[in-house]
Formats: C-alpha cells, structure tokens, sequence
C-alpha cells in the first residue's frame, strides 16, 4: 500500500536527481532505472509517477523554468524603472539558481528534446515569448521602434551564452555571462 502524501515527495526527488543526472553525463542519454536509483527509489517506482523517460525530462524543464521564473518575478518586483527591471531580468537569467552547471546542462538538453519533441517545443516556445514580452515591456520605454531588434538580440545572447559556457569548465557563476549581456544592454540603448 502507497505512503499517503509520498507521491509529491517522490516526484520532486525524481525531478532533482533528473537535473543531477543530466548536469552528471551532460546529456539525455540517461536511463530512468539510474535516475531512480539517484533518487532512492525504483525505475518501477519512477514509471509510475511520470509513465517515461520524456515525460520525467518534461517535469525536470518544468521545475527549472518554475525557479527561473519564480527568480525573474523576484528580481522585477524589487527593480524599479524600465532599465532597473531590464538589468532585473539579465542578473536573474543567470543568478545563481539558474546558472548551475547541471541547469545549464538540462536546459542545452531541452533545447535538443524540443527538436524531436512536440511537448518540449511547445514548452519552450512558453519561455522564449515570455522572455521575449519580459525584455520588450522594458525596452520600449527605453529604445522605442529598436525595442523589437533590441530584444531578439539579447535574447539569442542570454540563451547563447548558456551554450557557450557549457563548452567551458573554467567559468564559476554567471558574473561574466551577466557582465556581457548588461555590455550588450549598455552599446544598444547609446
């Protein structure tokens, strides 16, 4: 018989050690039995509360964009102007929750997933116009008929450094990604 109440425990336990799975191997090419063993439990245990391996990534995006989220609203709530809240949005995008080498490693593999997958596409589609309507909200005030080009640049930059310090092992948080990013901000608004 189940344990009453274990089944939010369990899936959060899943979702985590999905995230250190993938951050560990720097791919999607884990097994769900391995997942479930980092997670204390049995890949029987796992397919029953996701049904599958795409289905327990799914989960695992969803908690990463529910704490990227949860930073930017964070960030904006305490920001005060458009620039204050563009910069907001910058820091957060690579605040030290987000900018996790095993984050960093999840979303790259989100990214490949969503190729081949239509919920994963659908669910990064969700991110990229939020990130979008984020920067647009505050550049408009700021950059006017530019805000539009101004935004999908810095937008391809944000999701563009995540690749590039995948690539790298030398980079410990996102100072420097926030640093190149804010530069950005500062050449456009001149």
């Amino acid at each position: 018989m189940p344990k009453l109440g274990a089944e939010p425990i369990r899936r959060e336990a899943l979702v985590k050690a999905t995230i250190a799975e993938i951050g560990a191997t720097g791919s999607l090419d884990v097994t769900v039995a391995r997942i479930a063993k980092r997670a204390g439990m049995s890949s029987a245990l796992a397919h029953h509360y996701f049904g599958g391996k795409e289905d327990i990534f799914l989960a695992a995006m969803r908690h990463t964009l529910t704490v990227y989220g949860a930073e930017v609203r964070g960030a904006l709530a305490m920001a005060t102007g458009p620039r204050d809240r563009l910069e907001a949005i910058v820091r957060a995008s690579f605040s030290t929750s987000n900018f996790r080498k095993e984050t960093i490693a999840s979303w790259l593999n989100f990214y490949v997933l969503a190729q081949k997958s239509d919920s994963a596409a659908r669910l990064l589609t969700i991110y990229r116009r939020r990130l979008r309507s984020n920067l647009l909200h505050e550049l408009r005030p700021l950059a006017g008929d530019a805000a539009e080009a101004i935004a999908e640049r810095l937008a391809a930059l944000i999701d563009g450094l995540y690749l590039r310090v995948s690539l790298r092992d030398d980079l410990e948080n996102g100072d420097e990604a926030t640093a190149l990013a804010l530069g950005l901000i500062e050449r456009e608004l001149r």
